[in-house]
C-alpha cells in the first residue's frame, strides 16, 4: 500500500469523486445506482479498505483504517441527504400533476344560497377550530346505550321522560324494543369520540336531532344542535366558564357577555345553565354545560381518576334565531323565498 501522505490523497480523491458523483445525480433512481457503484467490489473506498491488511504497521493501519471509515460515513451522509431532497422533489412533481382545480365557480348570475342554520353552523364551527378544537360527527339513527345508557341514564331514570323519543323498529327479533332510535341529542358523539380520540380531546359535534315536539314559535320536532367537549388531565369548572366566555365574545361579539346558572343534568356534575347577554342588557339562555360525570367517562373509556373533563351543548336553530332577530322559528323552513332571501 502506498506511503502515509499518499494514502490521505488517495481518500480524499475517493471523497471527492463520491461526493461529485452523489450532487450530479439528478433523480433517486439514479442515486440509488451511484450509491450501488459506491458500494462495489471496484468503488475507490472499497479497494482502499481491502488493502488495509497490507499495511505492516500497525499503528499506521489502524489510523488509515479510521479515515477511510470517516470518508465512508462522510459519503453515507450526503447520499442519505440527496436522497431526501430528490424524493421531496419528485413527491411535489407528482402532487403538483395530480392536482385538481377545486375551485368554485361562480356564475354570474347567482343560483341559491346557503341556508341560515348552515351559516350558523359553519360560523359556530369556525369560532371553535380558532378555539383550538376539533370537528367530530356521529350516526343520527342510535342505540339506547349511546343516547341514554352511556349517559349516565339508565331505563330507570327520570330524566329519560325530558326526551320525547323516536324510536325505530328493531332491524331483527332477537333486538330489545325502544333499542334503536332517532337521537335527541348530540351527546352520544361525545362517548363515540372518548371511544376512538385519546385525550387530550377538544372537540365539537353539530348535527340534527329529532325528538316528538309539536312545532311553535321556538320548538321544531327536527332541530340541529352543537355539542362540545373538552377532556384533559387537570380541567376544572373554571376552564368550562373561560371557553363559554371566549365563545360567547367570539361569536357574538366583545359587547356580548356570559353567565352560568346552577342547574341539573344525568351526564354532568356540577351542571349549569348558561345565558348570554345582549348589548341591551337582556339575557337569554342558550344551553346547558357542566363538569362530565365520571360514569360518562368511563362508558367512553376513559378513567376519571387521571382526566377530568365538560361538556356543554346549545341549539344552533336558535343561534340563528336570535343572531338575525327571527321572532317565529318555523319560518326558517317554510322554504319561503322572502324570507330566506334576506339571508343570501
Amino acid at each position: 500500500m502506498s506511503s502515509s501522505s499518499s494514502l490521505a490523497s488517495e481518500i480524499s480523491q475517493a471523497q471527492t469523486g463520491a461526493l461529485s458523483a452523489i450532487a450530479g445525480a439528478s433523480d433517486a433512481a439514479t442515486l440509488r445506482a451511484v450509491q450501488a457503484d459506491l458500494a462495489g467490489k471496484k468503488s475507490a473506498l472499497t479497494v482502499l479498505r481491502s488493502q488495509l491488511g497490507k499495511i505492516q504497521d500497525a499503528d499506521e493501519r489502524k489510523s488509515a483504517g479510521q479515515a477511510i471509515n470517516a470518508c465512508a460515513q462522510i459519503v453515507e451522509a450526503a447520499i442519505t441527504e440527496r436522497m431526501s431532497v430528490l424524493l421531496a422533489g419528485e413527491r411535489a412533481q407528482q402532487v403538483a400533476s395530480e392536482a385538481m382545480d377545486l375551485s368554485e365557480f361562480v356564475s354570474a348570475k347567482r343560483r341559491g344560497s346557503t341556508h341560515i342554520v348552515t351559516q350558523a353552523t359553519q360560523r359556530l364551527e369556525d369560532v371553535f377550530i380558532g378555539l383550538g378544537f376539533q370537528v367530530a360527527e356521529g350516526p343520527e339513527v342510535e342505540t339506547d346505550f349511546y343516547n341514554f345508557e352511556a349517559l349516565n341514564m339508565p331505563k330507570t331514570h327520570p330524566a329519560r321522560s325530558e326526551f320525547d323519543t323516536m324510536f325505530i323498529e328493531p332491524a331483527s327479533a332477537d333486538q330489545e324494543p325502544n333499542s334503536v332510535l332517532l337521537r335527541t341529542h348530540t351527546s352520544p358523539v361525545q362517548i363515540r369520540v372518548m371511544q376512538t380520540w385519546k385525550p387530550p380531546i377538544y372537540a365539537v359535534m353539530p348535527g340534527r336531532v329529532f325528538r316528538r315536539d309539536t312545532p311553535d314559535a321556538t320548538h321544531m320536532p327536527v332541530f340541529h344542535q352543537i355539542e362540545g367537549i373538552v377532556v384533559d388531565k387537570g380541567i376544572t369548572f373554571a376552564h368550562l366558564a373561560g371557553i363559554i366566555e371566549a365563545f360567547t365574545k367570539a361569536f357574538f361579539g366583545n359587547e356580548f357577555t356570559s353567565r352560568l346558572r346552577p342547574s341539573f343534568f344525568p351526564f354532568t356534575e356540577p351542571s349549569a345553565e348558561f345565558d348570554i347577554r345582549r348589548a341591551n342588557g337582556a339575557w337569554i339562555e342558550l344551553g346547558g354545560c357542566g363538569m362530565m360525570h365520571p360514569n360518562v367517562l368511563r362508558a367512553g373509556g376513559i378513567d376519571p381518576d387521571e382526566y377530568t373533563g365538560f361538556a356543554f351543548g346549545f341549539g344552533i336553530d336558535r343561534m340563528a334565531k336570535e343572531r338575525h332577530n327571527v321572532e317565529d322559528i318555523r319560518e326558517m323552513y317554510t322554504n319561503d323565498l322572502r324570507f330566506l332571501r334576506q339571508f343570501s
